[in-house]
């Protein structure tokens, strides 16, 4: 089962790879991992996806409440939820290519953020399975280049995650 773990980690050097040195000596997979600051500058928040059994995650999470740099550990799949990814997309925009790719933004509600002669590059934002839903949509037009951010989430309703 897919769980998104969500942790707040002291802002130091090495703290990531702490993290991911859990994982990898554990052989547990990691699908994606976002990090970045928070409000307060001495803690990032670190959000992880992984898939696991109950008994799996419940062991990951002990895991990360033992990692000295490790504030405090919560799984978001459990209670409800927004998640979100980012994705940005170029692809190829010639001739009837050009119309159809605007088209698929608009029913997406993405944004072309750049334009040549040639290509498009359009920015979707939403749960993954949009993002997936976007890259079927496009069907035949070429895929010059994707990126994509992996799921960030936060709880619903007035608790937060903090210290």
């Amino acid at each position: 089962m897919r769980h998104i773990i969500s942790l707040l980690m002291e802002n130091e050097a090495g703290a990531l790879s702490r993290v991911a040195g859990l994982f990898s000596a554990r052989g547990y997979n990691i699908e994606s991992l976002t990090v970045a600051p928070t409000n307060d500058a001495t803690l990032s928040r670190m959000t992880i996806v992984t898939r696991g059994d109950d008994q799996i995650i419940e062991q990951i999470i002990k895991q990360l409440n033992k990692l000295i740099d490790v504030v405090k550990v919560q799984d978001i799949q459990d209670a409800p939820h927004i998640e979100r990814e980012l994705m940005l997309i170029k692809l190829q925009a010639t001739g009837e290519q050009r119309d159809e790719v605007f088209r698929l933004a608009e029913i997406f509600r993405g944004q072309i953020l750049d334009v040549t002669d040639t290509s498009y590059v359009v920015q979707i934002t939403g749960p993954g399975a949009r993002l997936d839903a976007f890259i079927d949509a496009v069907g035949s037009i070429p895929v010059i280049e994707m990126a994509r951010t992996g799921a960030l989430g936060l709880s619903r309703g007035s608790c937060g995650m903090s210290v």
